[in-house]
């Protein structure tokens, strides 16, 4: 237990005044110093992690190194196949790092740290030896499934959890043994130097990019194709199968929810639930145990390269959002797992009442960037993961929670800088989502020109325009030109726009168009979990509906949200399934249904009401991929171009008259766009402009047909119809022609793409 002078900080606090004297817990296993007979040599502070390599003599062993500047005395824990463990201490220290050699210990090999130091909450130290920690430096994790327990055992928790004065649970000892029930890091070994060879990276250009984001368990556990051994795997992505549906899309990069391995919080596994989005990180080098088919003891390394080469070999790049802002050892209640035994105060904010975490992520706590060795773990594993797991890039979730400097959000942070001059992740693509739970924390269109960033104000505008809850078009415009109010700054680009409609988090594209309330009943928090802002509209009736009036507008909903976003500048991201009706019953925060509510559903790819969709979002990606004029990767000027008036970007009313000030303030549910492919302001690699069709492009929200005239000549002698979404409903079909300055019926909620052919 704790000495008498750590038992009077227990008592005391910081200020002299604090709980009774804690009752003395019951102690687990004798903590020997070490294990007579296993030869522990010096080793090197570098690399971090477990590492295999030769040593002295040409001995073959393992140098483990760990950081933890605040500890005196480190462990590691060696386990067998039977689970015995075997304690070997770290001899050397240097610069905050303990390190060994440990020989004859090779690849495949379980193991964990014990880190000795004073327990005193008080000033955010919480070192307790009887706690089994995982290497933050892990490369495959070998983990207790966390959903086979209905909650989080007590031994987990670095402090008593069911101490009788909760007010000061967190700051009881608790010495029971946690190693039967935490994950163990796996030794790996290094790639060769041929592992790469043969794969070939897309590198598909920004303006050219069409995200997918998919769940690699959700996206192939029904799939018919996929054998039943391989579903909810990396292997299952990896199948020809899956691979098949993304090529005939048209998508070009998979942007994969959290595969870092993560754990189950307790009061979801107490509801019998699990975290099923996995935004909840334990290792950020470690590809997520359960993902794979081949098992956990390093297994799941090679299947996940494997699945990055079989995406790259079909031309699609692979992104991943990760989750650096915080981790799954929530806050001071939270149990110890990895970084708050091996050194509370040295990787995690705290606030000034040091036994509490500054959290500017509503997860319990929040890395401290500015320290050089917690932003060194971050880019190590960002590095490890382009270099030898071989991803083309990443999504930061709550993005703005990195770039706070001590407090403030801070576009000069060193973690900003850090990756700006870094020679490897200055070149993958980064995507942040630009905002976290904080004061000054949404930064949308602040992010440094290396960044492209989740376009939430393109999410809404359009959701508004849609459902007619926008007062004017000013905002959708700006929106649907690639959002030149937010990133035409500081020599960045559309692209800079990563425009959605739908993510993971909230309504499916179906449900959008068929649910105006969240139906979270099933997540067990009494429907209070999930935004009540959804911006949605169910077309008359909430939930699924028999009335074929109903159905068929929202069918035409689905194609209008659509064709808006796959044709607007910018980077268009699609999430999983909404490309054939995929619902979620009204559930707008799934995050713990691990179940068909979640699973994209491949029936509806055969099925007649919802195959249409399917083509249609084909074509649109098509489309988008056939015309530069689609995908500029320049902001249009809106000026005249050359002598005959024509503009490269236009805006034109329902008259054909090109709008004026006055009238970008005026109510309207209608706008019309001119592209000038003949104007795009773009160069090829050779510095030749970059030329191609024209588009005129009808946006109606308005429940009443419209009579809209198409400009005519210098813009266009004669249109074709490239697209309307009202076609089910008898409006022209795709190569209808149309002449210049002709009046054309827009049917009410549609939009009509019209291609200039002469």
């Amino acid at each position: 237990m704790s000495s008498a002078a750590e038992q009077r900080t227990l008592q005391d606090g910081p200020g002299g005044a604090g709980p009774p004297a804690p009752t003395p817990y019951p102690s687990g296993p004798s903590r020997s110093p070490g294990a007579p007979g296993v030869p522990v040599w010096p080793g090197a502070p570098h690399p971090l992690g477990a590492r295999p390599r030769t040593g002295p003599g040409g001995v073959r062993g393992t140098n483990f190194a760990l950081w933890a500047g605040g500890a005196e005395a480190v462990e590691v824990c060696l386990f067998d196949e039977d689970g015995r463990e075997t304690r070997c201490p770290l001899p050397e220290f240097t610069h905050g790092i303990w390190h060994g050699f440990l020989p004859g210990v090779g690849a495949g090999r379980r193991y964990g740290y014990r880190v000795h130091g004073p327990w005193d909450p008080w000033t955010g130290a919480r070192f307790n030896p009887a706690k089994l920690l995982l290497d933050p430096y892990a490369r495959a994790v070998d983990a207790p499934r966390g959903a086979d327990y209905r909650r989080l055992p007590p031994e987990v928790y670095g402090h008593v959890r069911d101490w009788p004065q909760q007010e000061y649970a967190d700051t009881v000892r608790d010495d029971r043994d946690s190693a039967p029930y935490v994950p163990k890091g796996v030794v790996v070994q290094d790639d060769g130097p041929d592992e790469w060879r043969d794969d070939v990276r897309p590198k598909t250009p920004w303006a050219d990019t069409v995200i997918y984001e998919l769940h690699v368990r959700g996206f192939t556990m029904r799939h018919p194709d996929i054998p039943e051994e391989l579903r909810g795997t990396y292997a299952g992505l990896a199948h020809p199968a899956a691979v098949a549906h993304l090529v005939e899309l048209g998508v070009t990069a998979v942007e994969l929810l959290p595969v870092h391995q993560f754990a189950h919080e307790d009061h979801l596994l107490r509801r019998g639930l699990g975290n099923y989005w996995g935004y909840n990180s334990l290792g950020w080098f470690a590809p997520h145990a359960a993902y794979a088919a081949g098992g956990s003891t390093g297994q799941q390394v090679g299947e996940f390269r494997a699945m990055v080469r079989a995406l790259h070999a079909a031309g699609i790049e692979v992104v991943l959002d990760v989750v650096y802002n915080h981790t799954a050892e929530a806050g001071e209640l939270g149990p110890t797992l990895s970084l708050k035994g091996i050194d509370n105060a040295g990787y995690y904010r705290l606030q000034h009442d040091a036994r509490r975490y500054a959290d500017y992520t509503g997860c319990g706590n929040t890395p401290h960037v500015v320290r050089p060795h917690v932003l060194r773990l971050i880019t190590d594993s960002l590095r490890y993961w382009v270099t030898e797991m071989g991803v083309d890039g990443f999504r930061f979730d709550l993005a703005a929670a990195l770039a706070r400097s001590f407090h403030d959000v801070d576009m000069l942070s060193p973690f900003l800088a850090v990756i700006a001059q870094d020679p490897v992740l200055r070149r993958v693509k980064l995507i942040a989502e630009p905002w976290d739970v904080g004061t000054g924390g949404y930064q949308v269109g602040a992010f440094p020109p290396l960044w492209t960033e989740w376009n939430d104000r393109y999410r809404d505008a359009v959701r508004d325009f849609w459902r007619g809850a926008l007062p004017d078009v000013r905002d959708l415009g700006y929106r649907l030109s690639g959002s030149s109010d937010l990133y035409a700054w500081g020599g960045r680009r559309p692209h800079a726009s990563v425009n959605f409609v739908t993510a993971h988090d909230g309504f499916t594209l179906r449900d959008l168009v068929s649910y105006e309330r969240k139906h979270n009943e099933a997540n067990g928090e009494e429907n209070r979990d999930g935004t009540d802002d959804n911006r949605s509209w169910n077309c008359g009736a909430e939930g699924e509906s028999d009335d074929p009036a109903v159905t068929a507008l929202r069918h035409r909903q689905l194609r209008n949200l659509l064709t808006t976003l796959l044709l607007s500048t910018g980077v268009p991201m699609l999430t999983a399934g909404d490309e054939m009706g995929r619902t979620q019953g009204g559930n707008n925060n799934a995050y713990c249904q691990d179940d068909g509510t979640s699973w994209v559903d491949w029936s509806l790819r055969e099925d007649p009401d919802w195959a249409g969709l399917l083509a249609l979002t084909r074509r649109l990606i098509a489309l988008r991929r056939a015309h530069p004029v689609l995908r500029s990767r320049s902001f249009f000027a809106g000026r005249a171009q050359a002598e005959d008036g024509l503009r490269d970007l236009a805006w034109f009313t329902t008259r054909g008259t090109e709008m004026t000030e006055d009238e970008w303030y005026a109510p309207t549910d209608t706008l019309a766009l001119y592209l000038s492919g003949r104007d795009i302001p773009d160069q090829d690699e050779r510095g030749t402009p970059v030329t191609g069709a024209s588009f005129h492009i009808v946006l109606h929200a308005g429940h009443a047909p419209v009579e809209v005239t198409l400009p005519g000549t210098p813009w266009a002698a004669r249109y074709e119809v490239a697209v309307d979404t009202a076609a089910e409903e008898q409006a022209a079909e795709p190569g209808t022609a149309h002449p210049g300055g002709a009046t054309v019926t827009v049917p009410g909620r549609s939009v009509l793409v019209l291609r200039v052919v002469e």
